[in-house]
This record gives C-alpha cells, sequence and structure tokens, in this order.
C-alpha cells in the first residue's frame, strides 16, 4: 500500500500541495493524529487510539477549550502544508543555528527511524538534506536516504549536494520524488533547464537560500552575490514552478518566518509557488503564514520546533514512547493500492 506521489504533493503548476487527511489502520495503542482534510501534521482534533479503524476518540485530557482551540488551528491551517525535515550530517538527525555548521545540535542517532516516526505523526511530505553533501563534502548519507525513500510510502524531497545530471538521474531512480537543486542552480543555471525538460516542474525545484537578500551557496557557507528575486525570477522563467525559499538568518531560531521576504518574492513571481523555510517556533507562527498565501506560499518546512516538542498536540503522539513504537504501521492519510 502506498500514497499516491501526486495526491500528497500535488503536481507543481497543475496542482497544488493537498491531500485530505484521515487515519486509517492505525496500530493498538499508538495515538496518531487525524486531521479531517487539513494538510498539518500537527492537527489534534480526533485521535485514534487503536480502536477498530472508524471508532475514534477524542485526545485524552483535553477540556473543551482545548477542542476549540485545536478546531480553530485546523481551520486556520486548511491551506499550508506543513513539512517535517531531517536534516543529515555524519549521519544524524541534527538543526544547525542559521546555518552555522560549528551550531550543530544532535537530535537522532537514526534518520530513518525518524522518517518514520515523522510519518506515523501524519507527515504527508518529508523534506531531506544532506548537510555533508551540500557543503561539498562526502556523499555517506546518500545510502540512509535512499533506504528512507525505500520505506515510506509518502513523497520525500531532497536537497543538498544535487551538482549534476547524473545526481539527478541517481536520486530519482532511488526513489525520491522531488529534487531541490540549490549551488547548481546558481553557478549552472542550466542544469535547471535541463532536468526541468527531463522531468518536469514537479519532481524538480530550485532551493533559495538567501541572507539579507542575497543567495548563499555551497551550504549556506558562500555569497553569490545574486539577489535573492531576481534569481527566482530567472528560474521561474526557465520553467521552475517552486522555490523552497529559505532565510538563513531565521533558521534554527524559532523566532518566526521572514514575513517580509516572502512577500516581496510572491510579488515578484507569477507562476511559481513558495515553500517557506526557516523560523517557525509556534502554532502562531504557523497561522500567520495564511497570511502570505496571496503571496503564493502554500506549504512550510519545519525542523527545529518539531524536534523540540513545542506544539502542545505533539503530547498526544508515540514521540515520547519512540523506542516501542511499531514502525512498519503506517496511519495518516486514505492509503491507495500500487
Amino acid at each position: 500500500m502506498r500514497l499516491k506521489a501526486e495526491e500528497a504533493m500535488g503536481k507543481v503548476g497543475v496542482v497544488e500541495y493537498g491531500s485530505s487527511g484521515h487515519t486509517h489502520g492505525p496500530a493498538p495503542g499508538i495515538p496518531i493524529v487525524a486531521t479531517r482534510g487539513v494538510n498539518f501534521l500537527n492537527s489534534p482534533v480526533i485521535v485514534s487510539s487503536g480502536r477498530p479503524h472508524g471508532e475514534e476518540t477524542r485526545p485524552p485530557k483535553a477540556g473543551w477549550r482545548e477542542r476549540i482551540r485545536a478546531r480553530m488551528f485546523n481551520d486556520a491551517m486548511s491551506r499550508i502544508l506543513v513539512i517535517p525535515a531531517i536534516d543529515l550530517r555524519g549521519g544524524n538527525c541534527v538543526r544547525l543555528h542559521q546555518g552555522q555548521y560549528e551550531e550543530e545540535k544532535v537530535y537522532f542517532d537514526d534518520p530513518v527511524k525518524m522518517a518514520k516516526l515523522w510519518r506515523i505523526q501524519n507527515a504527508k511530505v518529508l523534506h531531506v538534506v544532506d548537510l555533508d553533501a551540500a557543503k561539498g563534502g562526502s556523499d555517506h548519507n546518500r545510502k540512509v536516504i535512499h533506504q528512507i525513500c525505500r520505506e515510506l510510502d509518502i513523497p520525500v524531497q531532497v536537497g543538498g549536494g544535487i551538482r549534476t545530471m547524473a545526481d539527478i538521474d541517481r536520486a530519482i531512480e532511488a526513489g525520491v520524488y522531488r529534487v531541490i537543486i540549490g549551488t547548481a542552480a546558481v553557478q549552472n543555471p542550466d542544469l535547471v533547464s535541463e532536468a526541468l525538460e527531463k522531468y518536469g516542474c514537479s519532481k524538480v525545484v530550485v532551493g533559495l537560500d538567501a541572507r539579507d537578500g542575497e543567495v548563499r551557496v555551497q551550504g549556506w557557507t558562500e555569497g553569490s552575490g545574486l539577489d535573492a528575486v531576481e534569481f527566482a525570477r530567472d528560474m521561474e522563467e526557465r520553467g521552475c514552478r517552486r522555490i523552497v525559499y529559505t532565510d538563513i538568518s531565521r533558521d534554527g531560531t524559532m523566532e518566526g518566518p521572514n514575513m517580509d521576504a516572502y512577500r516581496e518574492l510572491g510579488s515578484a513571481l507569477r507562476k511559481a509557488k513558495i515553500t517557506a523555510s526557516g523560523g517557525i517556533g509556534n502554532a502562531k507562527h504557523l497561522i500567520a503564514l495564511n497570511d502570505l498565501v496571496p503571496y503564493r506560499v502554500d506549504s512550510v518546512i519545519v525542523g527545529k520546533a518539531l524536534y523540540e516538542n513545542v506544539f502542545p498536540c505533539q503530547q498526544f503522539w508515540c514521540w515520547h514512547v519512540k523506542e516501542t513504537v511499531d514502525l512498519s504501521v503506517f496511519s495518516t492519510a486514505p492509503l491507495k493500492s500500487d
């Protein structure tokens, strides 16, 4: 059983991100969040607690105020898809602070298990970045990434170290649904055109990492001299229909997204959608992103905030009992036969 990639990710340029989320075959004893059609893995309106499919109960210890807040939150988040992130360095799941490699915090030493945990917690899409490869180093994380793609039944988008057509071919052949081209898009923009022609805009997107409006490359360590908005418009003209925009100054800070930067970029684009990244620290930040829907933002990547358990609904999940979770069972959107 496998969730169709097009349903979960959306065919960029044709259909926006989206799929309804309902529990399907929950594992006994494991609380799984059901989102009632909301593209958000943090929506604890109804929790399945291992009862027969179709018999659902409300979250334990949740009073009427909490239920009302949850419903309001679901309504507010109905237009934004939340994508959990796994950043790999040295085989571990890590988070950086403002792109500084020396400010690394290791959260988990088993990326495949972490990916499965996010899936169980209702992720519709997974975002994976190979930080070692992004910085121009080893590609030893490649096997782990390929294993994640094999074992999950949701689309996985991957960035970091995608420099050549051979890299793109290898990733897609290994099961990566979507590749994110970053540094190579700056240094060799024709690669983007070639990849788009071969695989289409739903398989190939551009990663725009910027600080103070300047595009950064080589794992955020070097400046390019390019203006972020002008670069994005060039990528759009080449056929790119999604920009994954990370504001480096906000990444890992949990201080909130750079709303002005997304408005500026969204105002300049005509066809491409934007996936926001960097700065999310609480539910209010996520709700605020709805103001950016008119500026072509339809999804957001969340990393540190999820790892730090800042969302109240995470108390209902299996995160705190991850050592005993049956990772062979997934439970979210309706699954389709292959």
